[in-house]
């Protein structure tokens, strides 16, 4: 059984209020869910100590950034034996204008979100970076023309 199996109605209220208001406190936490402070507070630890909670961190507008410009960028490698892929995890881990990368079951072998300040640093990115990672082969771009929607949860 994993966690998931695990979460009464109690746990998925903390886990949805939560994820939409990171700060919010043990006490409000707790009113709004209909406990008192002590088990909302235990609840919140085990959520952290079985990793379901797997930490906090402050959302940044990437607009606001000048990191407007996204990019999708579909990878496919010369080579998916588990060293090829293995080399490729860990270096694409070291280019931060990726933001997501996905191994997928498809035409190609991962999608890679990456975000830039424009076409010309994706470019430079996906040159430079990216085409340089273990085992690329071809990529292909889908330019984003609006986020619609960007919410994890």
């Amino acid at each position: 059984m994993n966690s998931k199996d695990k979460l009464d109605d109690y746990d998925r209220a903390i886990l949805r209020l939560m994820s939409a208001e990171g700060r919010i406190s043990i006490t409000e936490l707790a009113g709004r869910i209909n406990l008192s402070n002590t088990p909302t507070q235990a609840r919140v630890k085990r959520l952290e100590k079985d990793g379901i909670i797997r930490g906090y961190k402050a959302l940044l507008d990437p607009v606001q950034l000048g990191l407007d410009h996204i990019a999708f960028v579909e990878v496919k490698l010369d080579d998916t034996r588990e060293a090829a892929l293995r080399a490729f995890n860990e270096a694409v881990m070291a280019v931060p204008e990726v933001e997501e990368c996905h191994m997928t079951a498809s035409q190609f072998d991962y999608l890679l979100k990456v975000r830039t300040s424009d076409i010309r640093a994706y470019r430079r990115v996906l040159g430079e970076q990216i085409s340089a990672l273990p085992h690329v082969s071809n990529t292909s771009t889908h330019v984003v023309m609006e986020a619609v929607k960007e919410e994890l949860l």
